[in-house]
């Protein structure tokens, strides 16, 4: 293991200790996060039951998705004992690719598969505005800095407890938590579409991307995709600009 990763124990402390402090301070809520059968999302859910215990939910929320997410889903739900439900989103999304009409080409894949983060955002903000609950999000430091989310989808969260972890050091707090291996071992995927991964999208393995972003070590190629990737993406991570209108009085 990479030695710029930090101690997963001082990590998961920290981040307990921030998560307890966020809830607290709007009010003593709970979480809620989208459980989709990745490290990701089944980090977030173990760290929000040691955090909330039963005062928080897990949602899997399939959308002509693989089989095996839904079940490693499941996995994780049942390893962990946590409180958890199942939104299936399937006829949902038809119904709107339906309405949509001939805009809903197939032509424009990317455009296709980002409703379906969107469609699970509406889905738990639906949920945590009924349960008094905060939406927590599963983005890690290398999605964040390359803008590897889907605008107003996975990004349209309250809290991000992984934002500053490598996925490296995401992979060190799975096994701490004791997550079941299949999770920690499969290709990361946002599950976009079939056959979809992470690595092959972008382009680099996460230890590349890792490296590059700890150290500021890496190939010519791994810099300008990381450089461009950030300045391309940088309209994601800041809120809508304001048309400010100077010279007039207020009525």
């Amino acid at each position: 293991m990479p030695t710029f990763y930090r101690d997963p124990s001082i990590l998961l402390s920290s981040i307990e200790n921030w998560l307890a402090e966020q809830l607290r301070s709007a009010g003593d809520k709970g979480g809620i996060v989208g459980l989709s059968g990745g490290i990701d999302s089944a980090v977030v859910s173990a760290i929000l039951k040691r955090v909330c215990g039963n005062r928080m939910l897990a949602v899997i929320m399939p959308c002509h998705s693989h089989p095996e997410d839904r079940l490693h889903a499941e996995m994780v739900a049942a390893h962990l004992q946590i409180p958890h439900m199942t939104v299936d989103l399937t006829e949902t999304y038809d119904a709107l690719i339906s309405a949509l009409g001939k805009d809903a080409d197939k032509e424009n894949r990317l455009a296709l598969a980002n409703l379906k983060p969107r469609l699970r955002m509406s889905t738990l903000y639906f949920l945590a505005q009924a349960r008094n609950l905060l939406v927590c999000g599963t983005g890690n430091r290398v999605e964040l800095t390359v803008g590897y989310f889907t605008k107003y989808g996975d990004s349209g969260v309250d809290l991000l407890p992984l934002g500053d972890l490598l996925k490296g050091e995401v992979r060190q707090l799975a096994r701490l938590l004791e997550i079941p291996a299949p999770i920690i071992e499969k290709p990361p995927s946002a599950g976009l579409w079939q056959g979809q991964t992470d690595e092959e999208e972008m382009g680099f393995t996460y230890d590349e991307l890792d490296r590059f972003l700890a150290l500021g070590e890496g190939s010519e190629r791994v810099r300008r995709f990381v450089e461009q990737s950030r300045a391309r993406s940088e309209h994601k991570r800041q809120t809508p600009p304001i048309c400010r209108i100077s010279g007039t009085k207020q009525a």
